[in-house]
Parts: structure tokens; C-alpha cells; sequence
């Protein structure tokens, strides 16, 4: 009678261990290409869009959900065109004043916040507010 307890412990201690993973630690493991982060002005503006290099993406804003797509394949070539001419640089002091946005871009292990784009950020920062656009939805 007490051997059920030998084999069944065991098995309910590895069940537990293995539920216990959370989702996020799933999603960690893939690798960000691009990460580009737009915040302030007066209406408090914070949108985050974070694209994977298997061409999947997690949106969110100031309110809402976090949504997870997956990238068309002319949006992925399209997105890594615009990718090969950015130059990231340095970051910019924040100007005077209260309703400014602010934008970082992360790319290839390089980070910085401008709050005047420069011309190689302009197609990169359309191209992922479009995308921002089209994907994110609050359900």
C-alpha cells in the first residue's frame, strides 16, 4: 500500500514544477531584432512594438491587451531593408518643454532615444507604427 506513495510523489512534484514555468519564460527565449519604444506627449503615449527574428511581434499600448502576431513575408522584407540602412547613434537630452515623444529604437545590440528622427529611423518608425496599426487590436 505505502509503494503508490514512492511513485506517485515524485510524479506530482515534477507536475508542479513544470506548471509552474511562466508563459513569459516561453517568449524569452527568442531572439528581438528590432525593439522601438514611443512615449509621452500630453495624451501619454506608450506604445512598444517588439519584432522577433522569426518574424513574429508583440504590440502593446498604454491600454489594452499585449498582442502577439506573426509578420507577412513582403512586411518582413520590407521591415529588414529598412533595417540595413539604420544607424542607430546616440541618444538626444530630452528638449524643454512637456509634450514631446520620445523615441528608442534597439537594434543589434545598440540603443538610443531621439526625440527628432533622424532620416535612417524615418522609414524603420513608419514602417513598425504601421504594423502597430494593422495588428494591434483591443479585443
Amino acid at each position: 500500500m505505502k509503494n503508490w506513495r514512492i511513485v506517485l510523489l515524485p510524479a506530482l512534484a515534477l507536475a508542479a514544477t513544470v506548471s509552474a514555468v511562466p508563459a513569459e519564460a516561453v517568449t524569452a527565449q527568442k531572439k528581438v531584432l528590432v525593439e522601438l519604444r514611443e512615449e509621452g506627449g500630453y495624451a501619454g503615449l506608450q506604445n512598444r512594438v517588439t519584432v522577433y527574428t522569426d518574424g513574429c511581434v508583440r504590440l502593446g499600448r498604454r491600454t489594452g491587451p499585449v498582442v502577439a502576431k506573426c509578420l507577412m513575408g513582403k512586411e518582413q522584407r520590407q521591415l529588414r531593408g529598412y533595417l540595413k540602412e539604420l544607424k542607430i547613434g546616440r541618444s538626444e537630452r530630452p528638449p524643454q518643454g512637456a509634450d514631446f515623444l520620445s523615441y528608442t529604437l534597439a537594434y543589434k545590440g545598440h540603443r538610443a532615444t531621439r526625440y527628432n528622427l533622424p532620416r535612417t529611423w524615418k522609414p524603420v518608425v513608419a514602417h513598425l507604427d504601421k504594423i502597430l496599426v494593422k495588428y494591434w487590436a483591443a479585443d
